[in-house]
């Protein structure tokens, strides 16, 4: 009988499954203030360019109870947190979004740009609880929004998007609620000259089609 030597596991290949699993749990890493939006944003370029599982272990070594262990482990459904009280939160550039993200923003200011995230559901949960703070949407170009259950007390809501005549996607959903705070919805506008593309919010690319 031939014996196969053994397998190392830190070899074995991982699936898109298991890289957006390890995203959720640096989203949780960074909820619980163990790792900074910068170190957020580095890890989370290295897990989606994994492409063994000691590769995608290494954004993890250092963070105490959060571990990758199983090959097929299912994708976590978690809703995202954000606490903003009295400072400023942004997240920008290819954050993943879960369906269901919490704001909680206790006189602070909290920026949400979904422009180049990655959202693989047609609809996301936004559920808001402001105190004197604000909050900020940038929504990706085809996306909608429905704000129709937020609760407004002393504050103001601005959506300058709405949920048009047909519900596009992704299609963002808001409840919660706002006092003595502001909410504002919006999309980027774009300026194109030649190749040079212009967003604003101020953001300079390169059309190389």
């Amino acid at each position: 009988m031939t014996e196969h030597p053994a397998v190392d596991p830190k070899t074995l290949r991982v699936s898109d499954a298991e890289r957006e699993h390890v995203v959720g749990l640096l989203q949780k890493a960074i909820g619980q203030g163990l790792i900074t939006l910068d170190e957020f944003t580095s890890r989370t370029d290295i897990a989606l360019a994994a492409k063994t599982r000691g590769e995608l272990n290494t954004v993890l070594v250092d963070l105490p109870g959060l571990v990758h262990r199983e090959a097929n482990s299912p994708r976590r459904q978690e809703p995202l947190e954000l606490r903003s009280t009295m400072s400023t939160l942004r997240r920008t550039g290819r954050w993943v979004v879960p369906r269901t993200v919490v704001v909680r923003n206790r006189m602070g200011s909290t920026s949400l740009d979904f422009t180049d995230a990655r959202i693989e559901h047609p609809e996301v949960q936004l559920e808001l609880d402001v105190t004197g703070g604000s909050v900020e949407l940038l929504l990706p170009p085809k996306a909608t929004v429905d704000a129709d259950d937020v609760a407004v007390n002393a504050g103001s809501i601005k959506d300058r998007v709405g949920p048009g005549d047909e519900v596009g996607q992704p299609h963002f959903t808001v409840s919660g609620s706002i006092r003595a705070g502001s909410l504002k919805i919006r999309r980027p506008t774009y300026v194109r000259i030649g190749a040079l593309v212009i967003r604003f919010p101020w953001k300079i690319s390169w059309d190389r089609d």
